[in-house]
């Protein structure tokens, strides 16, 4: 006897292929699980101000590279001025240029964001040993002092950097602090202070988000490297973490702005909260990033257009083999019903029912007249065509003499197909009666019904275009369902008797 390990392990190797692929593809590009699910997106503008002196000026703005977001979109207003966009080190600079810049200059950066869910800032690598900073006479006991009572205070890098900010930012400060505060931002003096104990630290640039907000300004923070991550502290408000709506917008300790032939130059923000589909976004993402996606929406529109129905194929074919070899329905045709079901999508349930009924009833009159010529099999096959694509020309005439909209709609059924069923019924009416006609019409009636219930679903549509995977899991449940060698469901009924009381 042949061995089914090979079986079973083809089925095990599909399954895991099919669900691997889909789940990699929806936690690496973000594609969601289910159809209609909305992210949130920011849309920002960065308003770049100066007064031109009549020079050559050029501007220089950082633009924002945080893991915790991604561009979508990003474009400039600036008539008049050239730009270019550099990237060194991992730092996006907008640079723009113009040979003459009289009065008021006003540039604009535009950018959408996403939330990528990635908020912990890993360093790339470990920082250099930073410096300790020289101070000036007047400041350097005060400094001291409070460095060391939070040193003792402290058990590593981050709560040193906690006591520190407590310190800096508490309600009731001491002299010290006072004194220290009066030339120097707590941000400057948080760094410093940690450079002095050899800590790895810098400020940085952030951006608090919030929804229909204008001429907003960067918000200087810090970050504090321990282990092999930076973590953030704003030293002003006295918090330690990253909020949610914070988008650190430059944080290589980089100037933001730099305008060279111009004075009084300054940076604002407007900013704007929005919804868009998770899908969209997730498609968008990946063109931006050249990832390597192999999916379905490299190809044309048109060519998505058909795959989006043939793709519908596999979950009519499942129900199919489900239906026929565990329940035990009896269909006239083996796949018939699914192609039924692709009409049904199109011309909706009800309207389709009474088109295929009407189709094979005015089919089956007159292929009994055609019995009576004793034509040969080919010619009679011809003839029905025919027949059929007259019948649904009639029929879609009068709908639309009459009104009826949703009878023009029966020209998606497939006339080959219809014809071969009315073929096999007529042979069957003659050969085994009407009773088996109605009861494999009927069948295939149903389960060209429940097809089209489950291929109209919408996470299953969209499953089966955006998880390619998925079709590998249908392959391995359409294998297993082939070994199936058992009675059927309708059977049992038949076999009753057998099993005694």
């Amino acid at each position: 006897m042949q061995s089914r390990k090979p079986f079973y392990l083809l089925v095990a190797l599909l399954f895991i292929l099919g669900i691997g692929a889909s789940v990699f593809r929806g936690l690496e590009h973000n594609v969601p699980f289910l159809p209609g699910k909305q992210v949130q997106s920011w849309a920002l503008d960065a308003k770049v101000s100066f007064v031109g002196i009549g020079e050559p000026a050029e501007v220089s703005l950082s633009l924002p590279k945080d893991p915790a977001f991604e561009i979508l979109t990003e474009n400039a207003a600036s008539p008049g001025y050239g730009l270019s966009v550099t990237n060194v080190d991992g730092s996006r600079r907008a640079i723009w240029s113009t040979r003459a810049a009289n009065g008021q200059q006003d540039i604009y950066y535009k950018l959408t964001l996403v939330p990528s869910g990635k908020d912990d800032l890993i360093a790339s690598e470990t920082p250099a040993q930073p410096e300790p900073y020289i101070w000036p006479a007047t400041e350097k006991t005060a400094a001291q002092q409070i460095i060391d009572q939070a040193w003792a205070r402290s058990a590593g890098n981050l709560s040193f950097a906690r006591q520190l900010m407590q310190t800096l930012s508490a309600s009731n400060r001491s002299q010290n602090v006072e004194l220290l505060l009066s030339g120097n931002n707590p941000t400057q003096l948080f760094v410093r202070m940690l450079h002095e104990k050899g800590i790895p630290a810098h400020e940085v640039n952030g951006l608090y988000l919030e929804d229909q907000r204008r001429r907003q300004s960067l918000v200087p923070l810090a970050e504090v490297y321990d282990k092999g991550q930076w973590h953030l502290f704003d030293v002003s408000s006295g918090k330690e973490g990253r909020p949610d709506s914070l988008l650190l917008w430059e944080h290589d300790g980089n100037s933001v702005l730099d305008v060279v032939g111009g004075v009084n130059s300054q940076v604002t923000f407007s900013m704007l909260k929005d919804t868009r589909s998770a899908l969209a976004t997730s498609i968008d993402l990946m063109k931006n990033q050249d990832a390597w996606d192999f999916s379905l929406y490299q190809l044309p529109l048109e060519e998505q257009s058909l795959f989006k129905g043939i793709l519908l194929i596999p979950v009519g074919v499942l129900m199919v083999v489900f239906l026929r070899v565990i329940i035990g329905i009896k269909t006239s045709g083996t796949f018939m019903p699914v192609l039924i079901a692709l009409a049904f999508i199109q011309t909706t349930l009800l309207t389709g029912l009474i088109g295929f009924l009407l189709i094979v009833a005015f089919g089956l009159m007159i292929r009994s007249y055609l019995s009576r010529l004793n034509l040969l099999l080919i010619s009679r096959i011809s003839a029905v065509i025919i027949v059929v694509i007259g019948i649904i020309g009639l029929f879609t005439i009068l709908s639309y003499k009459f009104g009826l909209s949703e009878g023009l709609t029966i020209t998606f059924f497939p006339m080959i197909i219809l014809a071969w069923t009315i073929e096999r019924m007529s042979i069957l009416w003659e050969e085994e009666g009407a009773k088996e006609v109605f009861v494999q019409g009927g069948g295939s009636l149903l389960v060209a019904t429940l097809a089209y219930l489950a291929m109209s679903v919408p996470w299953v549509q969209h499953w089966v275009f955006n998880f390619l995977g998925i079709h590998l899991v249908i392959l391995a449940l359409v294998l297993l369902m082939g070994q199936y060698t058992g009675y059927r469901l309708l059977e049992l009924k038949r076999f009753k008797p057998l099993a005694g009381e």
